[in-house]
């Protein structure tokens, strides 16, 4: 009879397929972003599933993306109640994509600029005019 029982993954080895440390593991766990309570063995060592696994790697994007821990916290407690706060958890989503989008947008104007100065030095630089650009004016 095979034991289709998931394999219990130590924090070392969660660590290696989310990529975080085991430092922001822990992190996550006291920050109460996980969806469950971390089952230990025998020794104490934190066991993981793979469902543990993806959750964490949607929580490693969230916190990238700029997400607050406080919102992230919301967002797992939402999800954690179970079904029936769908519409909650969707607006959370799209307030964070909604700040996102702007984030982008802001960078997006800081690339247009830093792109025109690239442009406009290489094309000083490849007509040889480039001599005294912003440079400090003389005392």
């Amino acid at each position: 009879m095979a034991d289709d029982a998931p394999t219990p993954l130590p924090i070392g080895k969660v660590a290696e397929l989310t990529g975080m440390s085991v430092h922001a593991l822990r992190f996550y766990e006291r920050e109460g972003l996980l969806l469950r309570d971390i089952p230990r063995s025998a020794g104490g060592q934190r066991l993981y599933d793979r469902a543990d696994v993806e959750w964490l790697l949607l929580c490693d994007r969230l916190r990238a993306s700029g997400m607050p821990i406080a919102t992230m916290r919301r967002f797992a407690a939402l999800v954690r109640s179970g079904p029936g706060n769908e519409p909650d958890r969707l607006a959370l989503l799209r307030e964070h994509e909604r700040s996102l989008r702007a984030r982008i947008d802001d960078l997006t104007a800081c690339l247009d600029v830093v792109h025109a100065k690239v442009v406009t030095y290489e094309q000083h630089l490849r007509d040889g005019t480039a001599a005294g650009l912003w440079s400090p004016p003389a005392r």
